[in-house]
Parts: C-alpha cells; sequence; structure tokens
C-alpha cells in the first residue's frame, strides 16, 4: 500500500493597493497576517495591460517565496475611482491611465479566482469588518482622514455601493455652500474641512485672525502640515487647539447626518487625523452627541481603526476578496 503525503495548503489572498505613484501587493491569511508585500512602479506603465503582467508576476514571486503550500484564493484590488459592479476603474484623476480601465477582466486573464476591487475607503472598511475593530458589526462606517476623506458605509454586513457603484461619498457632502474650492469641481465639499489638508486650511485662516502668539507663525505656509499643528495643540497652542475644535464641529455634523440615514453601531476614524487621537476624537464625540437626532442619542460609538495605517490599505483590498470568497 502507498503511503500517501497529504499537505495543508495555507490559503491567502492577493491585496493589491493602486497608488498614483506606485501600487503594493502583500499575500496575506484569513487571519489578516501579511505574509509576503512588495511594490510595483503605477508610473512606469502607461498600458495598463503591461502593469496589469507586472503585477502577476510579482505576486507570483511572493507566493514562490513562501513555499508550494500556498494557493491563493483570490485578488482584492483597492484603487481611485474603483466600481465593484464592473469590475472597473473610471476616469481616476491621479493615474497614468485615462478612460474607463477593465481591471478585473485583465487580472482574469491570469486568475482563475475571484478578482474584485473597489476604492480603498470601502477596501479600508472592509479590512475593519474582517480584520479590524468592526468584527461582528453589520452596521458602521468607516471614515478615512488622509490628504481627503473618503469613506466606507457597511449596512447589514455589505458595503454600500448604491446604484452606479459610487455611492458612500461623505467626503463630497456639501457643509458650507459656497465654501472652499474642492478638487472635484464644487465647492464645501467636507473633505476640504474635515481631513489632514482641511485642519491645515482651517490653521492658516486662524492664523490670519487671531493675535494668539503661536509657534506655527514661523513655518512657511508651504511647510505646515497636520502633524505640526497637532504638537502645537499638545502643548497648549490655542491657535492650534481651536483649528481642531473647528474641524471637530464639521466633522461631527457630517457624522450626525449619515447616523441619520444608516443607523450605525460605530464610526470609525482611521488615517493621519485620527492619530491626533483625543484631540480629534474628544471634541468630535461631544458635538456628535449634541447634534444627534434625539432617538441616536447613545447609540453610536466613536473609535479608532485597529487596522494599522501602514498596512491599511493592503489589508483592506485583501479582506475585500476574503469577503468575496467565504460569503459568495
Amino acid at each position: 500500500m502507498d503511503n500517501k503525503i497529504i499537505i495543508n495548503m495555507k490559503e491567502v489572498t492577493c491585496g493589491l493597493d493602486i497608488g498614483g505613484t506606485n501600487s503594493v501587493i502583500g499575500i496575506v491569511d484569513r487571519e489578516g497576517q501579511i505574509l509576503a508585500e512588495d511594490t510595483v512602479s503605477t508610473r512606469k506603465y502607461p498600458v495598463v495591460e503591461d502593469f496589469v503582467e507586472a503585477c502577476y508576476s510579482t505576486m507570483q514571486k511572493l507566493k514562490e517565496s513562501l513555499g508550494e503550500e500556498v494557493k491563493i484564493m483570490g485578488v482584492g484590488i483597492g484603487a481611485p475611482n474603483a466600481n465593484y459592479y464592473n469590475g472597473t476603474i473610471e476616469h481616476p484623476p491621479n493615474l497614468v491611465w485615462e478612460g474607463i480601465i477593465p481591471l478585473a477582466d485583465l487580472f482574469k486573464k491570469y486568475f482563475d479566482v475571484p478578482v474584485v476591487l473597489t476604492n480603498d475607503a470601502n477596501a479600508a472598511a472592509m479590512g475593519e469588518m474582517i480584520f479590524g475593530g468592526a468584527r461582528g458589526m453589520k452596521h458602521f462606517i468607516e471614515y478615512t482622514l488622509g490628504t481627503g476623506l473618503g469613506s466606507g458605509i457597511v449596512v447589514n454586513g455589505e458595503i454600500l455601493y448604491g446604484h452606479t457603484g459610487f455611492a458612500g461619498e461623505i467626503g463630497h457632502i456639501i457643509m458650507k455652500p459656497g465654501g472652499r474650492d474642492c478638487g472635484c469641481g464644487r465647492q464645501g465639499c467636507l473633505e476640504n474641512y474635515a481631513s489632514a489638508t482641511g485642519l491645515v486650511r482651517t490653521m492658516h485662516e486662524l492664523l490670519g485672525k487671531r493675535r494668539d502668539e503661536s509657534k506655527l507663525r514661523k513655518i512657511p505656509c508651504e511647510d505646515l502640515d497636520s502633524k505640526q499643528i497637532a504638537e502645537a495643540a499638545n502643548e497648549g497652542d490655542k491657535i492650534a487647539l481651536e483649528a481642531f475644535d473647528d474641524t471637530a464641529k464639521i466633522l461631527a455634523l457630517s457624522i450626525a447626518n449619515a447616523v441619520a440615514f444608516s443607523s450605525p453601531e460605530a464610526v470609525f476614524l482611521f488615517g493621519g487625523l485620527a492619530n491626533a487621537g483625543d484631540l480629534i476624537f474628544k471634541p468630535t464625540r461631544k458635538y456628535m452627541e449634541e447634534t444627534l437626532q434625539i432617538m441616536f442619542k447613545g447609540t453610536v460609538k466613536l473609535l479608532p481603526s485597529e487596522i494599522p495605517e501602514s498596512k491599511g490599505a493592503v489589508m483592506g483590498a485583501s479582506a475585500l476578496a476574503w469577503h468575496e470568497i467565504l460569503n459568495k
């Protein structure tokens, strides 16, 4: 009788985060551990088919570095202007490709497994649900507070994509009609106030209006960033503290509005501005509770993301693939 050797295959997914300059690829297991990681230059490949081929080659090298017992179960992709329904990237503002790119279909030429994509904020929300603080939750919202403001809305355990596939753009809800110019072509969008960039703009405005002393006055306008404002606020700088307070007010108002239509169990803050800790969380919680309709008061938790910021994009993209595999 022949002895049979049974090899336990380790099941993984590939997570791909597409950025304007570089794209990050990771091999991720069911527990959210990134087993191998590498980057591919996005700008180097003006022909998208060449980019997909380079990504596939990198994915295969990463898989081989882990041993033959690894099996890729799916590919998840986070990208700007990504449409989950169609598997396309549509008119991306900061990528080298133009028009509508059938990215999922291009990857399916190399992989006989599910290939799914969505925007980076939706991917972050999926990462939170599969690997982070939203495990077990079926209703929550993820705010990504970086250079801009993205959001992923989860209802009944599924990302809200809407009719077109582009639902959930809380960052582009107009909070101040006729307000600050936005990259989307409109004025007064939330992301121009409640983001790292928005905080800096608020600080500049306050420095022009207030006479209080501030060490930030010594920093050239073009060099001022949100981290410097946070440091000053932690040291008691009155203008920096006011900038955070103003940011918290408008962020809290947007959360109260979002709660009115989706009634989430929690709202998670992810990204650079969330790293300011109590400077942003404490006033936002206060103003959120003040602004909520009475039936929602005390029902919504405001929480920091449990996904590491440096790994969030790849983990989110991978979680997108895991969700597709395990639920569909």
